[in-house]
């Protein structure tokens, strides 16, 4: 059974087994340890995503790549505006962590732009995830970026 095992705070070792199954390909392309280990509150899987997308901002920047939206202009103008200061550091980390990367635009080579990697992309169920809840479960939301939902829907 696959899992992992955490030191307590008195000492005791606990084994917490994961709910499914997880590939050797998806075990080799994890974030490596050193990225994150300083901002560790714990080794459980649940509590190092949050510290990497947790926030308020990061998944909304990783939506917007997901729905092909590349600069940081494009960054800017989504409807719940980012200031740019957030936006640049959450643009960097997620370039740190593996999740974006960046590149230079081919019609524009003056000027930069981010897109999701593998791993980025492989984030697409979770927002999938959230979304769904939401719709169901907050009155008054809705899928405002409609036009792009065959984009975040096609890693579902």
């Amino acid at each position: 059974m696959q899992g992992f095992h955490v030191k307590s705070r008195h000492g005791l070792k606990v084994f917490y087994p994961l709910a499914f199954p997880v590939s050797e390909t998806v075990l080799s392309s994890r974030i490596p340890e050193e990225e994150t280990m300083s901002k560790r509150r714990s080794p459980c899987p649940l509590a190092c995503t949050l510290d990497i997308i947790g926030d308020k901002w990061t998944l909304l920047v990783i939506r917007d790549m997901s729905f092909g939206r590349t600069q940081f202009k494009e960054f800017c103008e989504s409807p719940e505006g980012i200031a740019t200061n957030i936006l640049s550091d959450r643009l960097t980390k997620l370039v740190d962590w593996g999740l974006a990367e960046k590149y230079i635009l081919s019609e524009s080579p003056c000027r930069e732009g981010y897109r999701l990697t593998v791993t980025g992309e492989s984030l697409r169920p979770v927002l999938n995830a959230i979304v769904k809840w939401g719709l169901e479960n907050i009155e008054g939301t809705a899928s405002l970026m409609k036009s792009h939902t065959s984009s975040i829907n096609k890693g579902s």
